[in-house]
């Protein structure tokens, strides 16, 4: 069941702090304002000031003493925009407890407050500044509760929006100590910047850039080559160098069996762990059938050679039916137990208001995981056994759903150490997410942002939220491409550092944690073009792909250092 939303009572007065303003803007400014960022400290000044009724209606220490709710954890109890709403729309939903009780008297006379206490023979109704009527039951000539809450409407009109921003940071800050404790080592204020960067050295796309590059890797049966996807050119192309220059050769074009409008095409590309001796491989890309758009993971084999595709037709793996542009995953790797991994988008629209990411019976907003090497009834996969939903109801949990509550999972990887699945999530509007994910979890989308709440609405009792490793800021970063565990060389100071970017602002970080816990994190490096995939030689070397420039660069770490 859903809690009840918050409803901030006759406490937020905020009258006089900005009595000088003729006009102030419309409401949806100070919506827009205050969905993200605020100062703390001000919006404290602006709750605590003599000009207000704040402190009168509310406590924030725990005590409840107020007659609107207590604030102590407000941010663990209610998502920003449920904070921004009760202030600028207070009467459309008013938290259990505090609606007001309206009393007439047969002689007449009118009270409405909290109700503080009630017996056989008297009523007691709390206002603001804790006044009280106490009125004798044998009195009373008629009782109601109210659809109005004690906080009158428009009170944001006498702030400017940035001390309404201000205010709402403040009341989203009010959080119990271990969850402030986690919040603030997760999502760093500050992230440093290594004196010796990492270098950016191009390897292909030198001669002639490529289109809208997403993937790359190095051919698991030919030394020096490597292979390259395309999106939007439905193609995938064997690089090598010889004497130096790079020559590039088709491997396959499956233009003829995607969808490309805009900006789509393929998304994700997996060989198979057997490659080199059976040539199988897998995609992932978006389709079209009449106006139904679609998403698709299909199988291909290279010929025996495996110097390019050998014609046979393409094996369809897994298809379902997707309804925006949005967020439709895109990732695929397969794991050290040899299952294939694959990551799911919300779908959209923004913010997922359907609530996808935590609907067990859609795949949206998972990281599925499935058996290429059998059938399995009707299904062209199998469904491995210690899956988390494998033995439950179909109808209830897709068996196919390894972990769950994901936004835009783009780019994921197995740390080759200690196999710790590493995921960059895309967040929504204030936080990027780095997490690690383990099977059946929930990591909260779209319930929780980062360490944040987002939205009350799919919120469940007794549920856990597991948090990521770290959450970006937006002066961080607003895109995150998900990378890579080193674990190259041993005595190199990136040794077990995972190392992934921001896609916008083009900021590459080092990232060490234990316990899943942020341990240390630091800016390595500015990229020469937005990375939207990183990619790995057979050795465990770094690469970044340039999505615009078209250029595949080589990560330098020799001359970097990690402290």
């Amino acid at each position: 069941m859903a809690p009840p939303k918050f409803t901030l009572p006759a406490g937020l007065l905020l009258i006089g702090i900005a009595s000088s303003l003729a006009a102030p803007p419309p409401e949806e400014e100070y919506r827009k304002a205050a969905m993200t960022g605020g100062d703390v400290k001000r919006g404290k000044a602006v709750f605590e000031d003599q000009g207000t009724a704040c402190t009168q209606c509310h406590s924030v220490d725990g005590s409840a003493t107020g007659i609107g709710p207590d604030l102590y954890a407000a941010g663990d109890k209610f998502a920003r925009k449920d904070l921004v709403n009760s202030i600028l729309d207070p009467s459309a939903s008013i938290m259990t407890g505090y609606a007001t009780t309206i009393v007439e008297t047969k002689k007449g006379e009118s009270f409405q407050g909290i109700l503080r206490d009630s017996s056989d023979e008297v009523i007691v109704l709390v206002n603001v500044g804790q006044v009280e009527h106490r009125i004798a039951r044998s009195e009373i000539a008629r009782e109601e509760t109210g659809k109005v809450s004690l906080m009158p409407p428009a009170l944001h009109s006498q702030l400017t929006t940035g001390e309404f921003r201000d205010l709402i940071a403040y009341l989203e800050s009010r959080k119990q100590p271990e969850t402030k404790v986690a919040y603030e080592a997760g999502t760093p204020l500050d992230i440093p910047v290594t004196e010796k960067p990492v270098g950016f050295e191009p390897v292909f796309g030198m001669k002639e850039k490529f289109h809208k590059p997403v993937w790359f890797g190095e051919h698991p049966a030919i030394g020096g080559a490597f292979l390259i996807a395309e999106k939007s050119k439905g193609t995938i192309s064997l690089l090598e160098k010889v004497n130096g220059e790079e020559v590039v050769s088709p491997f396959v074009n499956i233009l003829d069996e995607i969808y490309v409008a805009n900006d789509e095409g393929i998304l994700g590309l997996a060989l198979h762990p057997g490659f080199a001796e059976n040539g199988r491989y897998f995609m992932m890309h978006e389709t079209m059938k009449g106006k139904q758009r679609g998403m698709a993971v299909v199988e291909r084999v290279a010929r025996e050679d495996g110097r390019a595709d050998s014609g046979k037709p393409t094996r369809s793996i897994l298809r379902w039916k997707i309804d925006t542009l949005f967020h439709h995953g895109g990732g695929l790797e397969f794991g050290p137990d040899g299952y294939l991994y694959i990551g799911m988008g919300d779908g959209g629209p923004q913010e997922d208001p359907e609530g996808k990411a935590q609907d067990l019976g859609r795949f949206e907003g998972s990281l599925l995981r499935i058996d290429v090497d059998r059938r399995e009834g009707d299904r062209p996969y199998g469904i491995p056994a210690d899956n988390p939903f494998a033995q439950g109801d179909p109808a209830q949990a897709r068996p196919e759903i390894f972990a769950y509550g994901l936004r835009q999972p783009w780019r994921f990887s197995f740390d080759p150490a200690n196999g710790d699945l590493w995921v960059g999530d895309v967040g929504q509007n204030r936080f990027e997410e780095v997490c690690i994910v383990r099977a059946g979890e929930n990591h909260g989308w779209n319930i929780r942002e980062g360490f944040e709440l987002f939205s009350t609405k799919y919120r469940r009792d007794k549920v856990k939220y597991i948090p990521p490793v770290v959450s970006f800021r937006r002066k961080h970063g607003v895109s995150v491409t998900g990378g890579y565990v080193m674990r190259t060389d041993p005595e190199s100071s990136f040794h077990g550092v995972y190392i992934c970017a921001d896609y916008q602002s083009k900021r590459v970080w080092g990232i060490t944690q234990s316990g899943r816990r942020l341990k240390k994190i630091r800016q390595i490096g500015m990229a020469p073009d937005r990375v939207v995939s990183f990619g790995r030689d057979r050795a465990g070397g770094l690469y970044a792909i340039g999505y615009d420039k078209g250029v595949v660069y080589r990560v330098n770490l020799d001359s970097a250092e990690y402290k």
